[in-house]
């Protein structure tokens, strides 16, 4: 399966810079060919704003060969979370920083009070269960959390409003920042 929408939100995430390289991966649910109920991934290594030729896992947690590390995350938010069918995970530079410093964000800007008060920080190493578990408990009370020195995962009902929730979780830890934070530790 290729997706033009995926492109689309890689691009947009490039041009924000809250990715880099060939980090991160995005996804959406959907059914595959043959009717298993699941979601399309970018495969591993991939750059995201370039067109891929996307990976299925399915609901039993079976990835197609090539699908990126992190399809335990996904797996396991779309299991315990229907309402969540898109998932977006970056790895932006102010929020990785803010993640060495806090358990959570508690934004001061009003788009990051509005649109996701609280950005719990998370431990785990990347592709283990234990982010998977500890990253879909954490998005089960917040649409986004950070992976301690790792990066941002956002869920939503669209990559769009996926790619934003990163965006805004960026934007409040560049405020904090910006406002002495994060060596200083004042949140």
């Amino acid at each position: 399966m290729r997706n033009t929408e995926f492109k689309e939100t890689g691009v947009r995430l490039f041009s924000e810079g809250l990715v880099g390289g060939n980090f991160g991966n995005i996804s959406v649910r959907g059914v595959s060919d043959d009717g298993r109920d699941g979601f399309f991934i970018t495969s591993s290594g991939s750059y995201l704003d370039e067109e891929d030729d996307l990976k299925f896992v399915d609901m039993k947690g079976n990835p197609d060969t090539g699908a990126s590390s992190e399809w335990r995350v996904h797996h396991r938010i779309y299991s315990r979370s229907p309402e969540i069918s898109a998932i977006v995970h970056a790895h932006p530079a102010m929020s990785v920083a803010a993640s060495f410093y806090y358990d959570e964000i508690i934004p001061n800007d009003s788009e990051g009070k509005m649109l996701c008060p609280k950005i719990p920080v998370r431990t785990g190493e990347p592709g283990t269960e234990e982010l998977a578990e500890n990253i879909a408990s954490a998005v089960s009370i917040s649409p986004v959390a950070i992976a301690r020195g790792h990066g941002t995962f956002a869920c939503a009902g669209t990559l769009k409003e996926a790619y934003l929730l990163t965006s805004i979780a960026e934007h409040a830890c560049r405020v904090i920042y910006y406002m002495g934070g994060f060596g200083g530790r004042s949140l």
